[in-house]
């Protein structure tokens, strides 16, 4: 995802140093003109703003915060820009540290896959105070297709972003299920994919379907496991809110059964292998992974 958001920014003329913490990487977008920087502190040393794109808090809290982190070395007046999918409670941290250092923060999430992000397809969803988000949206305006602006709270747009990947998630898992039954109706699936894609006229639903009608779960294009961690975030969301979400619950014990079956660094669209199992199918075939010493974040 940071990749293909770079390199739009090199696109749109801006001048990008990058560092991420397997160094080939970064150096792909070394031959598209960025600066490889060996540390987060070395890359943003001398910028007016800092996009962080990262897995999960841990990743954040270590970029940011750790030796030779971002707070460490981010001019007074610019601005960390964190699109990664994080808690509301790192996020408000974060907008409180940052302001202790005389530094600006934003949480600009994005909804779209690795491919879109490539594209310049990405919907953009920007919070935080008013004057940062009308500052860097040409920003915004470089990585997106369109920008969402929700709120003047930075943690409003972790709050957006968790909603749509459950509801991202709730899809996944109702197609999981009308597949199953299908099948068992000998009905074909790519006929109900079909007749779903007229109806909802969504390329997600397009999209992921198709991945589950093909059985096309690696490479993931976004990790069953990271999934899993997004609606443990909804879910810790939903409880500050004091806001019941019965659907999510149900739909993390489907996760937790997936990440059991070895599927955690599969796509996530390989969650309608539980509905496959529960409804005594076959499913396609998976690898065992070993899983964390800890629990994903």
């Amino acid at each position: 995802m940071g990749t293909g958001m770079a390199r739009n920014l090199l696109r749109a003329g801006r001048q990008v140093s990058v560092y991420n913490r397997t160094r080939g990487k970064a150096e792909e977008l070394g031959a598209d003109g960025a600066k490889v920087a060996g540390s987060p502190a070395e890359a943003c040393r001398d910028a007016e703003a800092v996009f962080t794109m990262l897995a999960e808090d841990q990743a954040v809290e270590k970029m940011v915060f750790g030796e030779q982190g971002i707070a460490s070395a981010l001019p007074k007046g610019s601005t960390h820009i964190s699109s990664s999918t994080i808690s509301t409670a790192l996020a408000r941290r974060l907008a409180a540290e940052h302001a202790k250092l005389g530094q600006g923060y934003l949480s600009v999430p994005v909804f779209g896959r690795p491919e879109a992000a490539e594209a310049k397809k990405l919907l953009v969803v920007a919070a935080g105070p008013k004057e940062l988000v009308e500052r860097f949206s040409p920003l915004f305006d470089a990585i997106g297709r369109q920008t969402f602006i929700v709120g003047e709270e930075p943690w409003q747009a972790n709050a957006v972003k968790v909603c749509g990947n459950f509801m991202i998630a709730s899809m996944l898992e109702s197609f999981a299920e009308a597949f199953a039954t299908l099948r068992k109706a000998n009905v074909p699936q790519q006929s109900f994919l079909d007749i779903m894609s007229a109806l909802f006229g969504s390329p997600v639903y397009s999209n992921y379907g198709r991945l589950m009608v093909e059985g096309k779960f690696e490479p993931a294009g976004f990790a069953l496991r990271l999934g899993f961690k997004d609606v443990r975030l909804v879910l810790q969301t939903a409880d500050e809110c004091a806001s019941p979400m019965p659907i999510a619950s149900l739909i993390h014990d489907q996760f937790l059964s997936a990440m059991a079956h070895g599927q955690a660094d599969q796509d996530w669209s390989s969650l309608s292998q539980v509905a496959a199992r529960n409804a005594g199918l076959p499913t396609h075939a998976t690898h065992t992974s070993v899983p964390p010493s800890d629990p994903p974040a």
